[in-house]
């Protein structure tokens, strides 16, 4: 009887992926191919052949893929509902744990979503639309099995995080199957040689990791929704990446991070646009803002990994190989990019460059350098590069909102303005507006291990879905997992002064001096669409503006570091000075002498170093604002600073009126005077937002007027009792 083996092989193809075509290197199957097939045979006395679809599979070989689907089943369900792994609750996290002792690094999670099984199981398996690490999961095939359920065979690519590791990729085997009490099962595991399955070659440029059988177990509730179990458990070979790296591919919470609870959040809040028709304040809803972050996340990563699939090519340095320099002149990486201005003059671009570096940072928490990378560009970013990096897209009349679009999963869209910039002669007369699309995550959350990212693109005047796109930024990711400092808003604050600042009485190696010391690792990568005559310039351009972007990083890093508070490197002056103390002593004293009561019964005994510590840790938000036309916050403590999610170095850049909704104003204007005439004013509850755009409640405001020695007004200060996120 004749047979027809079923044969792999690897070539490289177009498809259609989240609104654009990009290139892949999958694995086909077809009669025979250019190199041996990797099937099995040292079994050859089964004669019979299963037909799937246009493929013929010979009968032994799938019942080995059924056998090992099986097998995956009974592990994942003991490790999703057992105790295969020895599971350790998540620090602050109720729903997360993460594996102690046991092969790679593994987490579990276990949460009641709004949506039907089915659908469920559809999110989970378009891994790269929740999973931004994910470049591309390629089903090779599927086969049917007898109990209605389906094997799948998968290869899967994933970006590295940084330019300093290889990419990852997977050839894995995924079973689906319905359980006899009605659940619905996703497993899957890496398939390799030892198991006599079908095998891959390795693909240039990639590391192969392995899957341990992992998945998602799936009941439905009573009442609608699902019940859902997640279990991710990797090894990541960790021996192929640098010693300092390690960290990154050996720790459980890190997988839990950017993969268990990313699933779990995609899921909750496609549930809840399902439940409600919002759209933004840019009249998208929230899957097209969705959409448009995953095209920035993309995009970043793209350039980031330089694939050469995608077109990529490196060019030599310029004897320094601390910058490196790609180039990409492929059609698909052009596409949309070479359109006219508004003015007539036109935006002839041939190629794109992308320069990117990696560094070590030592003692700044990721959350607190992004925001303030995102809060004060200024510091780092040339205006002139800035309209360079422009020009290649279309310039017109703009209605943007120069606010946030849209917020999800821990992160949110925002569209900046740049100021008016005249990027040529001709432009001179007439400046233009520039406006950036930014993705912003991880500078809100306290969560240990999490990866803060800012990333943007110059936008066009339509700000369409499918505009184009040219994404740059930057990407922190700490590496001492276990040693994140306990608050993300610990910068210039008084906390670190006061520990540092007692005149020199602990060592610069005290830890608990320095409670935010933490390694991260940072990527920096910018891309700039060109002319190809102009390529050496461009490049030239390139290296000097991420060295000088590296420059400023290490600055500003080094000024919020606590351990050195002391210098600022030619940032404003620490607060655990004299002067902090007098403006401490001088608020608690002004709340005395207008409301008749100590702020705190042990402030007549405290000294000027105890009344800073007391307000610095008072667990209700307070914060001054200047006596100005204007008011702006000059002041905060940790509470304060919390609330508003900022730092002490952005907080001059709030105004009073800002964090209040109309309401709020209105009620403001009213009280003002009698603040100032009678010296204190107590305002009824009500919502306020912070600087990132979040709804806050809280029970009631007090407002006084601080006096200084001479009895005049220094500032006014509020006190938000009993306030939280909405």
């Amino acid at each position: 009887m004749a047979i027809l083996y079923l044969s792999f092989g690897l070539c490289s193809v177009k498809v259609h992926l989240n609104n654009c075509w990009v290139s892949r290197v999958i694995l086909v199957f077809c009669p025979w191919y250019c190199f041996q097939t990797t099937l099995p045979t040292e079994d050859t006395s089964c004669e019979s052949v299963v037909t799937i679809g246009q493929h013929h599979i010979h009968a032994c070989t799938f019942s080995r893929l059924l056998s090992i689907a099986e097998e995956t089943l009974t592990e994942f369900l003991s490790k999703a509902t057992g105790t295969a792994v020895e599971w350790v609750q998540m620090p602050g996290m109720k729903i997360i744990a993460i594996s102690h002792g046991c092969i790679g690094v593994a987490a579990r999670a276990c949460g009641l979503v709004g949506l039907e099984p089915t659908r469920v199981a559809e999110i989970l398996k378009d891994r790269p639309s929740w999973f931004r690490d994910c470049r591309a999961v390629d089903v090779v095939n599927v086969l049917p099995t007898t109990n209605g359920g389906t094997i799948e065979l998968l290869y899967m690519q994933l970006y590295a995080p940084t330019t300093l590791a290889p990419a990852r990729d997977f050839w894995l085997l995924r079973y689906t199957s319905v359980l006899e009490d009605g659940s619905l099962v996703i497993c899957e595991r890496s398939l390799k040689n030892t198991q006599n399955g079908p095998s891959m070659p390795p693909v240039q440029h990639f590391v192969r990791a392995e899957l341990l059988p992992s998945g998602y177990l799936i009941r439905p509730c009573e009442g609608g929704g699902s019940i859902i179990h997640i279990v991710d458990h990797l090894d990541l070979e960790p021996w192929s990446v640098p010693e300092v790296l390690r960290p990154l591919y050996e720790s459980s919470t890190v997988l839990a991070q950017k993969t268990t609870m990313a699933a779990l959040r995609q899921l909750r809040q496609i549930a809840q646009e399902v439940s409600q028709t919002n759209v933004s304040n840019c009249g998208r809803r929230p899957a097209a803002l969705r959409a448009l972050s995953q095209r920035l996340s993309r995009g970043f990563n793209e350039a980031l990994n330089g694939f050469t699939d995608e077109g990529w090519s490196v060019l030599g340095n310029d004897g320094m190989d601390d910058v490196t320099i790609l180039v990409n002149s492929s059609p698909d990486k052009l596409m949309g990019l070479n359109l006219p201005f508004s003015n007539g003059f036109p935006a002839v671009t041939n190629a794109v460059l992308c320069a990117k570096a990696s560094m070590l940072l030592q003692n700044v928490p990721p959350a607190i350098l992004l925001r303030f990378l995102r809060e004060h560009r200024s510091e780092w970013a040339d205006n002139g590069i800035d309209a360079y990096s422009a020009a290649a897209i279309k310039v017109g009349p703009c209605s943007l909102p120069g606010s946030r679009v849209g917020g999800f999963g821990g992160q949110f869209l925002e569209v900046v303005k740049l100021e008016s910039i005249a990027y040529s002669p001709e432009e001179a007369m007439m400046p233009r507006d520039i406006f950036l699309l930014q993705l912003c995550s991880g500078m809100d959350e306290n969560a240990v291990g999490t990866c803060a990212e800012l990333i943007f693109a110059p936008i066009d005047a339509s700000f369409a879905d499918d505009a184009p796109l040219l994404p740059s930024g930057f990407r922190i990711i700490p590496l001492d997992t276990g040693k994140e400092a306990s608050s993300p808003n610990r910068t210039l604050d008084l906390a670190s002064a006061l520990e540092i600042g007692q005149a020199g009485n602990k060592g610069s190696n005290d830890s608990s001096a320095s409670p935010g010391c933490v390694r991260s690792v940072m990527t920096i990568a910018f891309e700039f669409a060109f002319e190809s005559h102009m390529q050496e310039h461009v490049a030239s351009m390139a290296r000097q503006y991420v060295r000088s972007i590296i420059s400023s990083v290490q600055r500003v890093a080094l000024a919020l570091s606590p351990s050195n508070l002391g210098s600022l490197a030619g940032l404003r002056s620490p607060l655990g000075t004299p002067e902090a103390q007098t403006l401490a002593r001088w608020i608690f004293q002004s709340y005395r002498v207008y409301l008749g009561v100590e702020l705190l019964k042990s402030n007549n005994e405290a000294g000027g170093d105890s009344i800073l510590k007391s307000l610095w840790h008072h667990s209700d938000a307070m914060m001054c604002c200047s006596l100005k036309a204007l008011p702006v916050f000059t002041f905060a403590n940790q509470a304060g600073l919390d609330m508003l999610e900022t730092t002490l170095v952005a907080l001059q850049d709030i105004s009073l009126e800002k964090i209040f909704d109309d309401q709020g104003r209105k009620t403001l204007c009213t009280e003002f005077p009698q603040i100032m005439q009678q010296g204190f004013a107590c305002l009824q509850g009500g919502i306020c937002v912070s600087s990132m755009g979040r709804p806050i409640s809280y029970e009631r405001a007090v407002a006084w007027k601080v006096l200084n020695e001479e009895e005049n007004a220094h500032c006014i200060c509020f006190m938000f009792v009993n306030w939280s996120f909405v």
